[in-house]
């Protein structure tokens, strides 16, 4: 299949519902996606169940293949620490896939002659695609914390024909020295909004992001920034990234004492939780400021799902919920003081006795000091989340 055709068939499946601008589109034909990924990378197993290894040199047709598919390429493992061809390891860097990419652009919608900020240059793919739609009288920005994948992104950049500003820094900061912005667009994952991007934003500007504050599925959030120094938006529906380095929170659990150790049971099925629509994983999330993981792989005594919850603020402070088939009285096993079962049930049951509401009808308001997450309008606060 040559180039062209490729790059045809990568249009009909980012827009399989006809949602996608036709200039994203167009953006998406004049920035070839192949000059962006590497000679080597992983497709991650929540795409094909199994990670695989995708090698130019070594099987360019699958190569290609992917290139041009609706698949994210992992291209960093472990911060850089952990080469790719390992296969294991944390997922630190990727070229995300381009109905994801199509969706946050079309939400962003940068016009011509706009100043655009993008948090997380990455392979430079997008960095490049801002660049073709805002054209030859707007201004890209772009800000990459990893040094290492900076340098490849202005090579990729350079190949490319695209010359977006690219600085190295922790994104959380924005770029300051570029501001004020008509469009900020973030390809990480973040818990809570840094308020820089808002100050650095003009009156009416959009901020397009993932928010992903950890607790069952992410969420795509689209704010506009107001004259008062507020942003606000919602929900429009699901996005997911690896987070923000500076926000990716404390993931090691270390030893307790028996003292700490708490064997409890619940009636309360487990998977009731971990099932649960998005409108409820934002209300828990935003209520508790827990995070969520779960697992149905069986273990030695026969069929099993395991819930855990965590305070991403303290190691000492998690909690598993185990699932078995035929039981009444579901085991939970808490490691710390904090009540953090019972917090996700009272979280889960307020959210029900507000009529079980999607995701759509939430709405967040961004101020300096702290996020309210509201219900129907922004007069309807349901929770504080702290900045």
């Amino acid at each position: 299949m040559d180039l062209t055709a490729r790059m045809e068939a990568l249009i009909a499946d980012l827009d399989p519902l006809g949602d996608i601008r036709d200039v994203v589109k167009q953006a998406v034909r004049a920035v070839p996606r192949h000059l962006f990924i590497p000679d080597v990378g992983l497709v991650s197993p929540r795409k094909t169940g199994t990670a695989v290894l995708i090698d130019r040199d070594a099987d360019p047709t699958t190569w290609w293949d992917v290139v041009y598919s609706d698949t994210s390429v992992v291209t960093q493992l472990d911060d850089g620490g952990t080469d790719l061809r390992e296969m294991e390891g944390d997922y630190t860097s990727s070229a995300s896939a381009p109905s994801t990419v199509a969706h946050l652009l079309n939400l962003l919608d940068p016009r011509p002659g706009h100043r655009v900020l993008e948090i997380g240059t990455g392979t430079g793919w997008t960095a490049a695609l801002l660049s073709h739609l805002v054209g030859a009288h707007g201004e890209v920005s772009t800000v990459e914390v990893d040094s290492a994948v900076a340098g490849q992104a202005a090579k990729n950049l350079a190949a490319a024909g695209a010359q977006p500003h690219l600085v190295v820094g922790d994104g959380a900061a924005g770029c300051p020295q570029r501001a004020p912005f008509d469009r900020i667009h973030v390809t990480c994952g973040v818990r809570t909004v840094p308020y820089a991007w808002v100050e650095q934003s003009r009156p009416g500007a959009v901020i397009v992001l993932p928010y992903c504050p950890g607790f069952g599925t992410n969420h795509a959030l689209r704010l506009v920034t107001m004259p008062d120094g507020t942003a606000i938006g919602r929900f429009p529906g699901f996005a997911s990234y690896m987070l923000m380095r500076s926000q990716r929170g404390i993931h090691d659990r270390p030893p307790r004492g028996p003292e700490d150790k708490h064997h409890l049971t619940t009636r309360i099925d487990p998977r009731t939780i971990a099932h649960a629509p998005a409108g409820a994983d934002l209300a828990i999330a935003a209520l508790t400021g827990l995070t969520s993981n779960g697992s149905g792989e069986p273990d030695e005594d026969g069929d099993l799902y395991r819930l855990w919850v965590s305070d991403p603020a303290e190691p000492y402070s998690w909690a598993a919920v185990d699932w078995r088939p035929d039981t009444a009285r579901y085991k939970v096993f808490q490691v710390g003081e904090r009540a953090l079962w019972d917090e996700v049930v009272d979280a889960y049951f307020r959210w029900v006795s507000w009529g079980e509401p999607g995701r759509d009808r939430f709405g967040m308001t961004v101020t300096p000091e702290q996020h309210h997450l509201w219900l129907d309008s922004p007069d309807h606060v349901v929770a504080q989340i702290p900045g």
